[in-house]
Formats: structure tokens, C-alpha cells, sequence
């Protein structure tokens, strides 16, 4: 018994032994430490809130709707867009207008900020290329007189009956920066400026193209035009793709 008990003993201590030497092996072997985040992908779609505002503030004189969207295509670059429609009404010192039309936007934008691990918020420049089509009517318009002898407090209306100029167009392109933060998981507020400049303008023989949809108001000679947006926009998760933590630590450097 004693013998069998002994042979035992002397086995598991030879085990034990080896056991401990493989691990001590193991310990020393090197270890890839690096830890890596899985960053979203997907689509960003939303709505420009400052349209709806003006279409209620403005009554009859401005009604639009505006649809934005982004698709992450790297780390720092999107393919970015909007998509809408603009019909404003403007009483000037000799004519009264209708503007009515869509316009689409498309273009690229490329992030500047770095976020934490977590954090999911953008600091955006680009471009874009926009094109609109649409309608002006000329509501009614006046005939400017210098002697207001019969109408010492205004001009001498010439016409109130509605005349329609249809099938125009424009195209431009436009500089943007923009910033968009995540609200709560998902929901991101969003503002931009645009400065754009006009590549093309279809105008009407008898009546120029005073205000585009998406450009904004058109001045005399000029083919400069500035706009802006704030949306509030839903992100649709669909991949995600490894970002490497060593990245977070170069740039804290």
C-alpha cells in the first residue's frame, strides 16, 4: 500500500513540475495586446428644420422642405446630398413674384474632427454640385414714372394678371462647412453654410431668375449665393469596420 501511495506522490509531483515549467514558457511567449474597435458604417438620412420654421413664420410668402442624407465611405469621407423643394413669393418696389421648383444637391464631404472610442461626432468641409428646375410667375408689376402726379404715393400699375415662365433651370456648385452631433444613440442635430456660385442659368427672355431653389436669391450681376441648414437626422447602421486603438493613442500624442 505504502509502495502504491509513494508511486502516486512521486507522479503527481513530476507532473506538477512539468506542468509548471510549460506554463512558466507560456507566460514569457509574446502577446498581441492591441485592442481594436469596431467602428459603424451606414447611411444618415434626416430633415433640414429651418424650411418647415419659414414655411410657418412666413404664412404665404415661403413654403419648403428639405431631405438630407450621408453615406460613410472611410474613416473621414462621406458622400453627402440633399434633395428638396422651394416656393417663395416676393413683393418688390415694382413687381411681385412667384418662385416654384426642386432642386437636388450631391457631392463629398471629409471629416476633420477625431472622436474618442464612442464618441460619434463630425466636423465636416466640401462641395457640392446642385441643379434645379422650376417656374417663376410674375404676379403683377408696375411701370416706374417719375411724375406721380396722379399717383404721388406709388407708380402706375400696369398689369395684375399673372404671367407663368416655365421650363428654367440653374446649376452650381457650392463650398460647405458643417458640423453634426450625436444627440442620443443615433440621433444626430446637424448645421451647415454654403456659399455657392452659379455655372449656368436658363432664364425667361422677358423676366430674370431672381431667387433658385437650393441657391437662394439671385442679385444683379452677380453669380454669388449663400445658404444654410439645420437638420436633424436618424444614422442606419449597416457594417462595421476595425478601427486599430493606436490610432486614438498617436493622435492624444
Amino acid at each position: 500500500m505504502l509502495k502504491y501511495f509513494t508511486s502516486i506522490l512521486l507522479f503527481s509531483v513530476v507532473y506538477i513540475g512539468f506542468a509548471q515549467e510549460n506554463q512558466g514558457q507560456l507566460d514569457l511567449s509574446p502577446k498581441d495586446t492591441t485592442y481594436q474597435y469596431r467602428e459603424e458604417y451606414g447611411l444618415r438620412f434626416g430633415v433640414d428644420l429651418s424650411r418647415p420654421i419659414l414655411s410657418f413664420t412666413n404664412g404665404d410668402e415661403y413654403t419648403g422642405l428639405e431631405f438630407v442624407a450621408d453615406y460613410r465611405l472611410s474613416e473621414k469621407l462621406f458622400i453627402a446630398g440633399e434633395f428638396g423643394n422651394e416656393k417663395k413669393t416676393k413683393q418688390e418696389d415694382l413687381y411681385n413674384f412667384t418662385t416654384n421648383g426642386s432642386y437636388i444637391k450631391l457631392g463629398l464631404e471629409v471629416n476633420n474632427y477625431v472622436n474618442w472610442y464612442g464618441e460619434q461626432n463630425f466636423i465636416t468641409f466640401g462641395g457640392r454640385y446642385g441643379f434645379a428646375t422650376f417656374s417663376q410667375t410674375l404676379n403683377s408689376y408696375s411701370i416706374y414714372d417719375s411724375n406721380r402726379y396722379f399717383n404721388p404715393d406709388s407708380f402706375a400699375e400696369v398689369s395684375t394678371t399673372p404671367e407663368e415662365f416655365s421650363s428654367l433651370n440653374a446649376s452650381w456648385i457650392e463650398a460647405v462647412l458643417g458640423f453634426k452631433a450625436e444627440l442620443f444613440a443615433n440621433i444626430y442635430l446637424g448645421a451647415s453654410v454654403r456659399l455657392g456660385h452659379l455655372i449656368s442659368n436658363k432664364e425667361a427672355e422677358r423676366f430674370p431668375n431672381l431667387f433658385i431653389p437650393g441657391f437662394n436669391k439671385v442679385t444683379d450681376n452677380a453669380k454669388w449665393g449663400v445658404g444654410y441648414n439645420y437638420s436633424i437626422s436618424y444614422f442606419l447602421p449597416i457594417y462595421k469596420k476595425v478601427r486599430k486603438k493606436q490610432d486614438e493613442t498617436e493622435v492624444s500624442n
